[in-house]
C-alpha cells in the first residue's frame, strides 16, 4: 500500500478545526504493511476445537463485530507457546475486525502466524500492521485484524499519526474499513489506541483532538470509531470522555483479566454512527475457555472488549444507540 498523507492542517482551515487542535496534529504519514488474506501462508497446525459459550460466530450474525484487544508483551515468547496462539485465534474468530495493542516482536511477525492460525479451520483473515512506535527500547506496533469475508479496508486510508509536539508515547493507528454488504455498506475508520499508563491523563486531554480531526479530514466520511487500551474507566477520560456527542460503548465494567479494573474501550459519536446497535460487551475469554487465572494471564491481562453496528449505512436520523447497554 503507497504511503498516504493526510492533509489535516489544510483540512483544519477549510472545516472548521481549531488551530491550536492542528497545531498538535500537524501531519499523517504511514508505512503501513497490508497483507491481504491470499498472502498469508496456509496453517499447518490443526483445526482448533470450537470455542463453547453465547458468543455467536462471526458468520452468522447479521451485524459487524468490531473489537480491542490488549495482547499483552505480543512477542516471540507468547508466539512460541502453541497452546497460547490457539487460543489467541479463537478469540479473533469470534469477531469481524480486532484492532490490537503492545505487539512487542522485534524480528519476527508475530500478527502473521496469528492469523495464519486464525485461518486454518478456512476463515480469510488478514491484517494491517503498523510501524513500531513509543518513546523507549520498548517500542510497540498496531494491528488491525479483519475478517476479509466480511469487511475490507478502504485503499490509500492506514496511516500512523504523527505529532511533531511528542503528545503521544504511542501515536494512533488509524484506517478506514468498509463492509461486503450487498448495498449501501457501512464505511467507519478506526482510531487504534494505545495510552502510556503514566502520561494517561495528558493523552486523553489530546484524543478528543484527534477525534474531531479525523472526523472533519476532508474525505467526507464521518463514521468514527475510537477504541484501545485507554487505561481509563469510562468516567475518567477526561476532555475525551468530555466531547458532547462522544460516547463509550461500555460502561462501569472491568475489561483486565483480573476483573478488578477498567481499561479498554470503544467510543462512536452518537450523532453520526447511528449504526451502532447499542450491543456492546467484554469478551471473559476465562470464562469461555474454562481456564484459571493463571492460564487467562499466559493470554494477556486484558480481556477484549467489542460492540455491534449494521453492516449498512443507516439511512435513517435517530440517535445511535447509548451506551450501556452490555451484554
Amino acid at each position: 500500500m503507497p504511503t498516504r498523507a493526510l492533509a489535516l492542517t489544510l483540512s483544519a482551515a477549510l472545516l472548521g478545526c481549531s488551530a491550536e487542535q492542528m497545531d498538535r496534529l500537524v501531519d499523517a504519514a504511514t508505512e503501513p504493511t497490508d497483507l491481504p488474506a491470499a498472502s498469508i501462508p496456509a496453517s499447518r497446525t490443526a483445526q482448533a476445537a470450537p470455542v463453547p459459550g453465547t458468543t455467536p460466530a462471526a458468520g452468522s450474525r447479521p451485524h459487524v463485530r468490531i473489537a480491542s484487544f490488549n495482547i499483552q508483551t505480543f512477542g516471540r515468547s507468547k508466539a512460541d507457546k502453541p497452546h497460547v496462539m490457539r487460543r489467541l485465534a479463537q478469540i479473533v474468530r469470534q469477531f469481524d475486525v480486532v484492532a490490537i495493542q503492545e505487539i512487542r516482536s522485534k524480528d519476527r511477525d508475530v500478527c502473521g502466524e496469528l492469523v495464519a492460525r486464525a485461518n486454518a479451520d478456512g476463515r480469510r483473515f488478514a491484517y494491517l500492521l503498523g510501524p513500531r512506535v513509543g518513546r523507549t527500547v520498548s517500542m510497540e506496533q498496531y494491528a488491525f485484524v479483519y475478517d476479509a469475508a466480511r469487511v475490507r479496508p478502504v485503499p490509500g486510508h492506514a496511516y500512523t499519526l504523527r505529532d511533531q509536539y511528542e503528545d503521544f508515547h504511542r501515536e494512533p493507528y488509524v484506517a478506514r474499513f468498509q463492509t461486503l454488504a450487498a448495498s449501501n455498506p457501512f464505511t467507519f475508520t478506526l482510531i487504534n489506541m494505545h495510552t502510556d499508563p503514566d502520561e494517561t491523563s495528558w493523552e486523553l486531554n489530546r484524543l478528543d483532538d484527534v477525534f474531531e480531526a479525523i472526523q472533519r479530514d476532508g474525505s467526507g466520511e464521518d463514521d468514527v470509531i475510537l477504541l484501545g487500551d485507554l487505561n481509563a474507566a469510562d468516567n475518567a477520560m477526561r476532555e475525551l470522555g468530555a466531547m458532547r456527542h462522544v460516547r463509550p460503548a461500555l460502561r462501569g465494567v472491568p475489561t483486565n483479566t483480573r476483573r478488578t479494573a477498567m481499561y479498554d474501550n470503544i467510543l462512536y459519536d452518537r450523532t453520526r454512527t447511528a449504526e451502532y446497535t447499542g450491543l456492546s460487551g467484554v469478551y471473559d475469554f476465562a470464562a469461555e475457555f474454562g481456564l484459571t487465572q493463571r492460564e487467562a494471564l499466559e493470554i494477556s491481562d486484558h480481556f477484549p472488549v467489542w460492540a455491534d453496528f449494521t453492516a449498512r449505512e443507516s439511512t435513517g436520523s435517530r440517535l445511535a444507540g447509548e451506551a450501556g447497554d452490555v451484554y
